[in-house]
This record gives C-alpha cells, structure tokens and sequence, in this order.
C-alpha cells in the first residue's frame, strides 16, 4: 500500500498562487502514472494534472496555462503549482498514484484549497 502525504493547501485570494506537495512512500519512479485530482462542493471529483513514468503530462482544460505538473524523483514528490487561482478552483484536491504493475490506485488524504474573490 503506498502512503502519500500531501502539503500546501490553504486560502488565497484569487489571481494568486499556490503550490502543492504530494510525497510518496515509494519512488516514483515505479508509478506509472501519478497527479491530482480535486473535488469542488457539492461536485464529483475530476482531473486536474497527470504524469507519465515516461514524463508525459495531462491537464483538465479549466487549468491549462495555470497549472503546472512537475515530479522530483529524488524526494519521491509530485508538484501542482497553480497560479492565476480562480473561486472556481476551490476545492479538495488529492494526490494519487498508478501502478501499472498491480493495477492499483492509492490516494492522499486530500488538501482544502480555497479561493477567495
């Protein structure tokens, strides 16, 4: 079971900016895919940002040009900078990892990131 701690939620104003930090139990070098996913209010939970084993990254079309992915296999971390934050960010936002060895997705406990107007 892999363990992701996640870090760097809070409030901000909008048009400002935040970074996430999702730490991983197991390098993640053997994740074949990891991001983040978020949960407004009362919504479903969505994509945000993806990342490949091979480096390849996929973005929700609300965050393009805002959000940037990025990983540092040598801390076992995963990043979500997000800039440009609009009310309509605001949300729960997960961590969460793929192994394409075991077919398993594990998730974070989740961050609060809320946007004020």
């Amino acid at each position: 079971q892999v363990q992701l701690a996640e870090s760097g939620g809070g409030l901000v104003q909008a048009g400002g900016s935040l970074r996430l930090s999702c730490t991983a139990s197991l390098n993640t070098l053997s994740f074949g895919r990891m991001g983040w996913y978020r949960q407004p209010p009362g919504k479903q939970r969505e994509l945000v940002a993806a990342l490949t084993s091979g480096g390849d990254t996929v973005y929700a079309h609300a965050v393009v040009g805002r959000f940037a992915i990025s990983r540092d296999n040598a801390k076992n971390t995963v990043y979500l900078q997000m800039n440009s934050l609009k009310p309509e960010d605001t949300a729960v936002y997960y961590c969460y990892t793929f192994r394409a060895s075991t077919g398993l997705t594990s998730w974070g406990q989740g961050t609060q990131v809320t946007v004020s107007s």
